[in-house]
C-alpha cells in the first residue's frame, strides 16, 4: 500500500496502490481496444443503476477466462494493473508465440510458467479439472459449467475452497461462505487472486471517486417526502418506519432477494452467512 505526505486535509488519510512491482511499459496493444460504458443505463437509455456515470476514460485489456490452450505452457512476461478490474492481470506467451492476458494470483512473478492441463502441478496459476483438484486448495477463475469459461471468484483476493467431491460433482466454499456444488468437469485456476489489499484503499477525497465513475449519493432523509420515504420532517428526522424501504418503497435489508424457483437452487447446499 501507498502512504501519501499530509500536503493536504484530502492527502492526510488518502491510500494507494504500490505499483513499483507492476510492468511500466504499457498494455500490449493487440489486446487493447476502446469501449463504451454503459454509464447504469439499460438498452433503452433508462437509468436502472444510480449514481454512476463519468470517469477517465479506459481500455480494455482482453483477458482469456476460459484458458483454452490445453497442454501448451506459457510465461510471465509482465504482470500489469487493469483499470477495469480490482485484481492484476498476466501476460502470457506460450511456445507456439501466442500471447494472453490472464487473472494473475498471488505471488505471480515475471518468467513463472504456467499450463492449462486435465491434471498438471498444484501451483499458483495452472489450470485444470475441479475433479483432480485436492481437497483445502484454494481455486480462482472457476467455470459454472464445463467449457463456458470463468465466471465466479475474480476479484481482488478471492479465492474458492475446495471441501469435497462427491458423484462428479465438487463442493467449493464461496467467498460469500455459500457452499456450492460445481460440476467435476469444470475448469478452475490454482491459488487466490492478486491485490488482496484493494479493500484498504482509501480515496481521500469526493473527486478520486469521480474518476472512477461514481457520482454523488444523496441520503434519503436530505429529500422531499415525495422523493423518498425517508423524506420531509421539520429539521433532522428518524426514518418514520420500521423496515428499511428502498426510494421505490420496496423493503430492503434482511429480506431475502433470491427467486425461490431458481433453476441453480439445487447447486446451493449452504446460503451465505447474513
Amino acid at each position: 500500500m501507498k502512504q501519501y505526505n499530509p500536503t493536504t486535509p484530502s492527502r492526510r488519510h488518502m491510500q494507494g496502490y504500490d505499483f513499483t512491482q507492476l510492468n511500466k511499459t504499457g498494455a500490449f496493444k493487440p489486446l487493447k481496444k476502446g469501449f463504451t460504458r454503459a454509464v447504469g443505463r439499460n438498452n433503452t437509455g433508462r437509468i436502472t443503476s444510480f449514481h454512476r456515470g463519468g470517469g477517465v476514460k479506459r481500455l480494455y485489456r482482453g483477458v482469456d477466462f476460459k484458458q483454452d490452450k490445453l497442454n501448451i505452457v506459457g510465461k510471465v512476461i509482465s504482470v500489469e494493473y487493469d483499470p477495469n478490474r480490482t485484481s492484476r492481470i498476466a501476460l502470457l506467451v506460450y511456445v507456439d508465440g501466442e500471447k494472453r492476458y490472464i487473472l494473475a494470483p498471488q505471488d505471480l512473478k515475471v518468467g513463472d510458467k504456467i499450463v492449462t492441463a486435465e491434471k498438471t502441478e498444484i501451483k499458483p496459476g495452472n489450470r485444470m479439472k475441479l475433479k483432480n483438484i485436492p481437497q483445502g486448495t484454494q481455486v480462482h477463475n472457476v467455470e459454472l459449467f464445463p467449457d463456458q469459461g470463468g465466471k465466479i471468484v475474480r476479484s481482488a483476493g478471492s479465492a474458492a475452497l475446495v471441501l469435497a467431491s462427491e458423484g462428479g460433482y465438487v463442493q467449493l466454499v464461496m467467498p460469500s461462505s455459500e457452499v456450492r456444488v460445481i460440476s467435476g468437469e469444470s475448469f478452475a485456476s490454482i491459488g487466490q487472486l492478486s491485490n488482496a489489499e484493494h479493500n484498504l484503499i482509501n480515496l481521500g477525497k469526493a473527486g478520486r471517486s469521480r474518476w472512477l465513475g461514481r457520482r454523488p449519493k444523496v441520503r434519503g432523509t436530505a429529500m422531499n417526502p415525495v422523493d423518498h420515504p425517508y423524506g420531509g420532517g421539520e429539521g433532522r428526522q428518524g426514518r418514520g418506519t420500521r423496515r428499511p424501504k428502498t426510494r421505490h418503497g420496496k423493503i430492503t435489508g434482511g429480506r431475502k432477494t433470491r427467486n425461490p424457483k431458481k433453476k441453480s437452487n439445487k447447486f446451493v447446499l449452504r446460503r451465505r452467512n447474513r
